[in-house]
């Protein structure tokens, strides 16, 4: 027997006969909130009653495992204008659906994902003003970048602007080699040096924002690869529920899609990670040694996601040992580097070309 389940109505089956059945009310609210409980991953009340006491029952969705063995199965016998549904209410209850579902609250590694993005764009704002700022107030005070680096650069700028306030502040004694600037020009590149220190701020409270949320949502992935490295991956896979479901293999790249691209177009060598090359346990390897481990360590983020997914129990600690304990069997089978093949000849000999036999007929023809 197979249970199927329309928008319409739940249905046992045997082959292309229907034995019981039970049909959803014909009220769009009611079809909407039916259809969310099941793209939610749920069970509906209909489905449990009617798979009670089978014992040998086929499911059609993966949703319903729990129900019976999950198997293949043709049931466009089944038309919903036979039990009196019509296409209006059909299109009634896909609207209530698509309103219920958005109105939901969204799930925090969401959240997560779009964090680490505004990150990322943060990251790279502050770069592209923090060069600014030194090229331009560099012609001032060229020799503030020996006392002063990035958000303390910043503020001393947009604090006092004139470099003998900056000296004074920092109790130092030099001459600077510097131009004078007039006061718009010194007061324009004092509010690039404010707006550069806030965004410094909205980028420190981004960090602690993320940090707190991948803690919260990822504490076997954060225990295994720290609060960063876990954020780049769920932004990188799209979500902690992708990140869970995709192999090691896949894990183990993302973040080198343009050199595996490469690799695919040119033939060029393969990348052999991605982003979790900033694991100090990767990053730290000899080269030869880090595609064993970074293979390794996906495995290990891959069941540390799907504990986090699933709501499992913590297991980082074990993961860690484990993914240690397996370094160490890495770097123990592989202390030296591979041998370089060895050509027995010195250089590469050019082939004879084929004469086929046109050297022999011109000796004839000229006697030589």
């Amino acid at each position: 027997m197979f249970l199927v389940t329309k928008w319409f109505g739940v249905f046992l089956c045997d082959e292309h006969r229907i034995l019981e059945k039970t049909l959803m009310p014909k009220d769009a609210d009611a079809i909407a909130e039916k259809l969310a409980i099941m793209q939610r991953g749920g069970v509906l009340p209909e489905e449990a009653a009617l798979a009670e006491g089978r014992v040998k029952l086929n499911v059609v969705d993966r949703r319903q495992a729990s129900l019976g063995k999950p198997a293949l199965f043709d049931s466009s016998f089944i038309k919903a204008e036979d039990y009196g549904f019509t296409q209006e209410i059909m299109h009634d209850a896909m609207i209530k659906l698509g309103k219920l579902r958005t109105s939901e609250p969204m799930p925090r590694d969401k959240s997560a994902v779009q964090a680490v993005r505004s990150l990322d764009d943060l990251i790279e704002s502050t770069n592209i003003m923090n060069e600014r700022l030194h090229e331009w107030y560099g012609m001032h005070f060229p020799e503030l970048a020996d006392y002063a680096k990035d958000k303390r650069y910043a503020e001393l700028v947009a604090r006092y602007g004139e470099r003998d306030g900056i000296i004074e502040e920092l109790g130092i004694e030099l001459e600077s080699i510097g131009s004078e600037f007039d006061e718009d020009d010194m007061r324009a590149v004092m509010d690039l040096a404010d707006q550069l220190c806030m965004t410094y701020e909205l980028r420190e409270r981004t960090e602690e924002y993320v940090s707190s949320i991948i803690e919260d949502i990822c504490p076997n992935l954060c225990a295994l690869v720290g609060g960063p490295l876990t954020a780049r991956l769920i932004s990188l896979a799209g979500g902690l529920e992708r990140l869970a479901s995709l192999p090691s293999s896949t894990i183990q790249m993302l973040g080198a899609e343009k050199a595996m691209f490469r690799h695919l177009r040119s033939g060029k060598k393969p990348p052999k990670h991605g982003v979790i090359y900033q694991y100090p346990g990767v990053h730290r390897a000899p080269y030869w040694q880090r595609g064993n481990i970074a293979r390794a360590l996906a495995g290990k983020i891959s069941i540390a996601a799907k504990i986090d997914q699933y709501g499992g129990d913590f297991r980082g600690d074990d993961l860690v040992k484990e993914i240690e304990a397996r370094i160490e069997d890495i770097k123990r089978r592989y202390p030296d580097p591979p041998k370089k093949p060895q050509n027995g000849k010195k250089g590469k000999q050019r082939p004879k070309k084929k004469n086929n036999g046109k050297n022999e007929r011109f000796s004839k023809r000229t006697g030589q």
